[in-house]
């Protein structure tokens, strides 16, 4: 009797053990302005981001030399593509003359311009507010892309990490606004005017 109560209990121990399932969470498009004057079509390249974020995991700060990075709560797909993903559908809305095409999806067709994205940082500062950095490049068929910088600030309505992914999300839908008020008058490498960087505060 003994030993089968070992047994049991060993044959237990594992799923004692076992951690929970992920809580998993997923990025969403957001209404912005729409913009007209924009190119027939753009590709947008696949978004490239700051290597602390590649991990399913999502990281809720990296403020004082230390990530802040949640165990049991889990993007529900990789991150750089869940952001090109929703980037190329806010951009959709923002420019209803202009097909996006992400590189990332199966159609690949001659485009008038490509955006190159670069995420530096998408996490939260000291205060709790939602920062992303971005390194933008706008290119036409023929021409260089010039990058700049855009650098943006969402609070979220409370401290909870539901309301830090909504107002990540509302992060990128402002990046996507940056983009959009770009291609529609044509962008830096088109229109030859100096890069610059913009910030946005909320």
């Amino acid at each position: 009797m003994k030993r089968r109560t070992l047994l049991l209990a060993a044959a237990l121990l594992p799923a004692a053990c076992a951690s929970p399932d992920p809580r998993l969470y997923t990025l969403r498009a957001v209404p912005g302005p729409t913009l007209t004057g924009g190119p027939r079509a753009i590709t947008l390249r696949q978004v490239s981001l700051a290597r602390y974020l590649e991990r399913p995991q999502i990281v809720r700060s990296s403020e004082d030399y230390r990530l802040d990075v949640q165990a049991n709560d889990w993007w529900g797909e990789p991150l750089a593509a869940m952001v090109g993903r929703v980037l190329g559908e806010d951009l959709t809305q923002r420019l209803p003359g202009t097909q996006v095409f992400n590189e990332a999806g199966a159609i690949s067709p001659d485009s008038d311009a490509r955006i190159e994205v670069n995420v530096l940082r998408l996490d939260a500062d000291a205060s709790g507010a939602v920062v992303l950095n971005a390194q933008v490049a706008i290119a036409g068929p023929t021409g260089e892309p010039t990058a700049h910088e855009v650098r943006l600030t969402v609070r979220p309505t409370d401290g909870t990490l539901e309301s830090q992914v909504a107002a990540t999300s509302q992060a990128v839908g402002q990046l996507a606004d940056a983009i959009a008020a770009q291609v529609a008058r044509g962008g830096p490498a088109a229109s030859g005017r100096p890069a610059r960087r913009h910030r946005a505060r909320h």
